[in-house]
């Protein structure tokens, strides 16, 4: 007999209203009996029924909803709505690279599909879409007719699923490194070794956005593989790419060395030290670009995170010349945007300097944000001037 979640009294309004996940904790009672990993359908205490998803005991999210009428699970719903997303990026202009699946935003729940030319990086995040990959991978070889897939399943979230880290070719064969296009640039990309799938397509737009700040001397801290260090070595006299992993500074070369562009020059260390002594040592840039990874894994972890942001910009205030820029984010969306623009407001009071906002942006298109969803909208982008 198939699972029927209950929820308990009240808790059905997020989730009529839209969002796609039911916690353990909101469930009233469990009727029926499956395995782990099959379809619940989800009703309010009074009855009413919610829609359909995958549920999981091991995980604190019980069920992830994706059906919310009679839709029928498998191959064709998943072609259906992969193809639907796919549709969507290449309406908007979308050809060579782009995230062409963003999971709950594209009612594929825990599925993340990013395109790499011919070859496609693949997430697979919670325990119902881990149980259909064959589905899955039938779906997106039909729609792509991709040279490769490769699962990126080498994440925290997936132990909270009760699953091990995973990853290896799916389909056809990945090269160790392939070359994409992304704003008029080459830019090579370590699907296999890279952080998350490979390459962070949510700052895209926000990449070519810099380029009319980037004059003079640009630091680039955190700069991974290099995106924004490219696009800004495009306008700027030049670029210091800072990180800590020497193999991501060995991406930024080989990209750089691709478009004939000789105005980077890499830097290897832990940027909080190397801020640290650019300030002792009276440096300053035109424009610094902060892009750290995630401060935040969960909501207790908030206090900390924002004072590690505050660190950090503050130190990249103090590093900019007078009327030039600071581009900083964060990418954890348990900080919100009013949380880490209040920051950066004490933050400027703290160094002394007049800051400005210009821009404020968040992640690109492919990456769309459910309104009833606040966590899939997560990148938060500012452009800052300062005095």
């Amino acid at each position: 007999m198939p699972y029927k979640v209950i929820l308990k009294r009240g808790e059905e309004r997020r989730i009529a209203a839209g969002h796609p996940w039911v916690y353990a904790n909101e469930v009233a009672r469990i009727e029926g009996k499956d395995k782990n990993g099959s379809l619940a359908a989800v009703h309010s205490f009074d009855g009413r029924y919610l829609g359909r998803g995958y549920l999981n005991h091991a995980s604190k999210i019980l069920v992830r909803i994706f059906l919310r009428g009679n839709e029928e699970d498998g191959k064709e719903l998943y072609h259906a709505r992969i193809h639907a997303a796919n549709s969507y990026r290449k309406s908007l202009g979308y050809e060579n690279s782009y995230r062409a699946v963003f999971g709950e935003s594209d009612g594929l729940p825990a599925l993340i599909v990013d395109k790499f030319g011919d070859y496609l990086s693949v997430q697979l995040l919670s325990l119902g879409v881990y149980l259909r990959k064959k589905t899955i991978v039938e779906a997106l070889v039909e729609e792509f007719a991709p040279k490769g897939i490769y699962e990126r399943s080498d994440v925290a979230v997936r132990k909270k699923e009760g699953l091990e880290e995973e990853t290896g070719v799916l389909y056809g064969d990945v090269p160790d490194s392939v070359f994409i296009e992304e704003n008029g640039l080459k830019m090579a990309v370590d699907i296999k070794r890279g952080q998350k799938t490979g390459y962070f397509l949510d700052q895209k737009e926000n990449r070519f956005a810099i380029r009319r700040y980037a004059r003079g001397n640009v630091l680039d801290c955190f700069c991974n593989s290099g995106g924004f260090s490219l696009n800004a070595a495009l306008s700027a006299k030049s670029v210091t790419a800072l990180d800590i992993s020497p193999r991501a500074l060995e991406t930024v070369k080989l990209s750089a060395a691709q478009n004939g562009i000789g105005n980077i020059q890499t830097v290897c260390g832990d940027a909080f030290d190397l801020l640290r002594a650019y300030h002792a040592r009276k440096e300053t840039f035109d424009l610094v670009v902060l892009d750290p990874p995630a401060f935040c894994k969960s909501a207790a972890e908030i206090p900390d995170a924002l004072k590690g942001y505050a660190d950090i910009n503050l130190l990249g205030m103090k590093l900019v010349s007078p009327g030039g820029f600071l581009a900083t984010c964060s990418c954890s969306h348990y900080v919100s945007f009013a949380a880490f623009e209040k920051m950066l407001t004490e933050t400027a009071r703290r160094s002394g300097r007049r800051v400005s906002v210009v821009e404020t942006r968040s992640q690109a298109p492919d990456h769309p944000c459910l309104l009833s969803a606040e966590e899939t909208r997560y990148l938060k982008f500012f452009i800052l001037r300062v005095l």
